[in-house]
């Protein structure tokens, strides 16, 4: 099988140590990671060669989630560098009965102002045979999704396989928004997951009947 390619967001996520609220904590520890960062690490991990890209902006904290994913095999050349953040959120651990709790800050990241033009498709999709996204990244930005639709008609056009996390987030946009942005990306879609709520919201919202 040829290299498998995914696009997204990866962020830096604080966490307090174990289960301590914020309100607790004097440290956080930092991770990295993201829905399709996520599967380009789990998949490498399984001998699957795999390339991940994003815009990430040029400084030192950016490359240690570059380094990140080096460290599990995930090939990072097409990564696009610059805009001036990015994307970071706050993460409380649950324990028993108490849910986690998350807190976002990725306003204006890299990626969300990232332009068309930053991405070669071609060049990226040379000697790959599968393209996975999710409905995270066209949600970021009406240019990403922009972005996102010129991924799959690219990896078609390159006889790719293509994949899709529908993956709803209500605090990046609405239903209605959600469900015409990935209608019009499911035609191009070999492979589609998601729950039952996310596959209903995307057929009810259009009057579809099918997917």
């Amino acid at each position: 099988m040829g290299k498998i390619v995914t696009l997204g967001e990866i962020m830096l996520r604080l966490s307090p140590d174990g289960y301590n609220r914020f309100s607790q904590t004097k440290q956080f520890n930092a991770f990295y990671g993201g829905s399709e960062a996520n599967v380009s690490a789990s998949l490498a991990t399984f001998g699957k060669e795999t390339s991940y890209v994003t815009k990430l902006p040029d400084n030192p904290i950016a490359q240690c989630a570059i380094n990140e994913l080096r460290k599990y095999g995930v090939d990072t050349r097409d990564i696009v560098r610059g805009g001036n953040r990015m994307g970071l959120y706050f993460c409380e651990n649950g324990e028993s009965q108490r849910p986690a709790k998350l807190v976002y800050d990725r306003k204006d990241s890299a990626i969300a102002t990232a332009k068309r033009n930053d991405f070669n498709w071609d060049k990226i999709f040379k000697d790959a045979e599968w393209f996975h996204f999710s409905g995270i990244t066209p949600a970021l930005s009406p240019e990403c999704a922009q972005i996102t639709l010129d991924a799959v008609k690219a990896a078609k056009k390159h006889g790719l396989t293509v994949s899709v996390d529908l993956n709803y987030r209500e605090n990046l946009w609405g239903v209605e928004e959600f469900s015409k942005s990935m209608l019009n990306l499911l035609q191009y879609c070999d492979v589609s997951y998601g729950s039952i709520e996310e596959v209903e919201m995307t057929i009810a919202s259009n009057g579809a009947k099918d997917v």
